[in-house]
Order: C-alpha cells, then structure tokens, then sequence
C-alpha cells in the first residue's frame, strides 16, 4: 500500500478542554471537500437491556423471555473467538448475571429485542454512508475488509452481530469473526480487575460519589418519594439503569420516576464525572488508554501502509456506555449526558487528494465534533495524534502503570 504520510517528530500531550463541542461551519459543508476516504473505526455502545439490577423496594417491572427473541432479519453466520483466532475465553461478568433472575423470568443485562433492532439500524445507516453513497465498502461482508471485536459478554456480541446484518443486509462472503479478550486483559471498558491501580483510584471515588453534598441529598428525597428504604444501597446509577430499561420498553414505572427523571439523569452523569475525574488524566489514561492506542495506532498502520491486514477498511468496537463516556471525556467532547443504547463514536481517516495529507474526522452519534487541539474538522493527522497522546497508552506502558501502586496517594 502507497505511504501517504510520514510521521513528524515526537509530539507530547496538549490539555483537553472538558465539555461538549460542536462544530457547525458552514463553509465545510458547502462544498464536495477533497479527500478520499480510506479507514473507518466505529465504538459503539451495545443496544437496549434488561437492567443490571431491579430498584429495590418499588413495583418490578416484568421482563419476560419474549422480550428477547431475535429478529430473522439480524442472523447471520458468525463465530466467537479470542483474538488469536482460539476458542472464546471464559465469560465472568456473563457468569455473574446468570446467577440472578428479574421478575418475568429474565437475566439482567440481557439484549432485547428492540435492542438488536437498534443495532440492526446503526448497521443500516453506516451501510447508506459507506456502502450506497460513498461506495467505500463491498457490498456483502468480506473478511478481509472488516474486523470486529466485542467485549465479551453476550449483549455486545448479540450487539456486533446486529450491526454486521444491518450493515450488509444478511449478505456475506465470509462467515464473521466477532472477537474477544479474557476479562483480566479487556480494553473496551476501563478495567479495574485488571489494572490495580484503576481500582485503586477509582474504588473509593465510588463511594464518595454518592456522598457528594448535592448527590446525596438529592439521593434522599428519592429514596422517600420512591419508597426506598434508607438501609438499601441504592445509587443514581442503578436508579437510571432500571429507568432507562422500563421506559425503552414501554414497562410501567412509579410515578416518582417520571417527576425526578431529569435530576436522576444528572446526578449519574455527575457521578460518573467524579469516578473519572476528566480534569486529572491518569484515571482516563487507565481507563481507556489501550484503546485510545489501538484506534491511533489502527490509522497509523494504514497511513504508513504497514497493516498486515492491507484490505481493511472498517474497525468494529462492541462495548459499553462505560467505554465511552471516558473515551469522549479524553477526546474533550463529552456532551454531559449519559450516552444512549446503540451510540456511536466514530473515527473516520482522509487522505488530501492534491496534497497526500492524512486528515481524521470524528463524530459521535451523527454529529461532526470539533477535537480540542484541532483546527477543523477534518483534523491534520499531526494535530490528531497529539490531542490523543495525551491520553493513549501502549499496552506495555499500561500494565506498568498499572502496577505501579506504591505510595499511591489519591489527589
């Protein structure tokens, strides 16, 4: 493959402003820009569930297996293997759902049927980009073109499988792979059993959250609206989960959700800033460090021409609302509002036709986004990796970090 762009010097981290950026210019989209693209990375959030667990104390919702039946027009043949191409590892988080029941006879975090209907719908709409309009992709899935990976849990993997029928329409050449990492060594979420020094940081900033002056206060009058008992652990977040759950699904919730709902969506957005502290970025760099690398280092290869895959066009990333939201705090896009079942980030890779400059272009759930550090949208490669080193981290330099929790004070 033709080298389009040689790397310049050793570019070292830039602050990232925190929020949300959006750009709307114009004079961009006022005219055919001149770059061709050449590679797709696309993180997306699995689509609609059971709950991780029920609000305790308040009228249960049923979930029933019926709500869980695929539909014909997301199968297709597909295999679950570890990275190497082995067998799939062991699936703990999955083995820890499977131990409880909700009311109706349904595990928690278990894909539903509008879920893969919202997956089968992402698919449909990367298929009108890349495969209608810009003709990027073929139009049946080709190995060779496309790479997947999904956490490995089942609502991920039902999640990718979705995407990947919507995206070509059932047609295939290959069977798809859809792989996945051993839970000690995953990457798609902000690993804490994994990375000593995540948990550390991260452990008692989980409980304090709560106790937060405006958290927890807020925490109370719920808890008396809703019935709660002060002696149940309850916290924002598991209060949003179950709320979230019924009202995708048309399930019947209490009242008091209904009035509370925006102060609920709040406090856990709240919550999960606190847990990862966007303003210090060693608790990002844990947190999706590796990834933020793979993503850059997938451009890199492409751009430098030395992928051992040199037919790939498209990255498919399966994961979670807790992969993103640090993702984008990294990025300095985080909107504050706690991202939606079947979200999207997506990173896309430019080459200047009269210059050869690569460009990167990022956007989250189909909105353009400004990266800190950048000086359009289509962002010069140089600009891009130095916005991201700020935060990306080799797997090596990782599991140094990781480890190293000796005289850790927390700040």
């Amino acid at each position: 493959m033709r080298t389009f762009w040689t790397r310049v010097g050793i570019i070292g981290p830039i602050s990232m402003a925190f929020g949300s950026v959006l750009w709307s210019a114009k004079t961009e989209a006022d005219h055919t820009p001149p770059y061709d693209l050449k590679l797709v990375q696309v993180l997306f959030r699995h689509g609609a569930r059971t709950p991780l667990k029920s609000i305790p104390d308040v009228m249960e919702a049923q979930w029933e297996p019926k709500l869980l039946e695929p539909p014909a027009h997301t199968h297709i043949k597909y295999v679950v293997t570890d990275l190497n191409g082995g067998p799939k590892p062991p699936a703990p988080v999955e083995e820890s759902y499977r131990k409880m029941m909700l009311t109706g006879g349904s595990f928690p975090g278990q894909l539903t049927t509008l879920g893969m209907q919202q997956l089968y719908d992402l698919g449909k709409t990367l298929r009108t980009r890349y495969i209608e309009e810009k003709q990027f992709l073929s139009p049946a899935f080709n190995l060779a073109e496309v790479y997947v990976r999904s956490t490995n849990i089942v609502r991920t993997i039902e999640s990718a499988k979705c995407l990947v029928a919507g995206l070509f329409q059932q047609e295939q050449r290959d069977v798809v792979t859809i792989l996945t990492e051993a839970a000690e060594s995953e990457v798609l979420y902000p690993n804490y059993h994994g990375c000593k020094m995540l948990k550390m940081l991260c452990g008692h900033r989980w409980m304090e959250s709560s106790t937060l002056p405006d958290v927890a206060a807020d925490l109370q009058s719920i808890q008396r609206a809703l019935g709660i008992a002060t002696d149940q652990r309850v916290d924002f977040v598991l209060i949003r989960d179950d709320m979230v759950a019924r009202q995708a699904h048309g399930l019947p919730c209490p009242p008091a959700l209904d009035i509370w709902k925006d102060t609920i969506e709040q406090r856990a957005v709240d919550m999960m800033c606190h847990l990862y502290k966007p303003n210090l970025r060693e608790t990002l760099q844990l947190s999706v460090g590796p990834l933020l690398h793979i993503l850059l280092s997938n451009i890199e290869e492409k751009v430098q021409g030395t992928s051992s895959e040199p037919e790939r066009k498209l990255f498919l990333y399966s994961a979670h609302d807790t992969t993103l939201m640090p993702c984008l705090m990294a990025l300095g896009i985080f909107d504050m509002k706690w991202p939606p079942y079947a979200a999207d980030l997506t990173l896309e890779l430019y080459q200047h036709r009269q210059t050869n400059e690569a460009f990167v272009k990022v956007s989250y759930v189909g909105q353009d986004q400004l990266i800190p550090g950048c000086s359009g949208l289509y962002c010069p490669l140089e600009e891009f990796r130095k916005a991201v080193s700020a935060y990306s981290l080799s797997s090596e330099l990782h599991l140094s970090l990781c480890d190293n929790t000796e005289g850790l004070i927390e700040p």
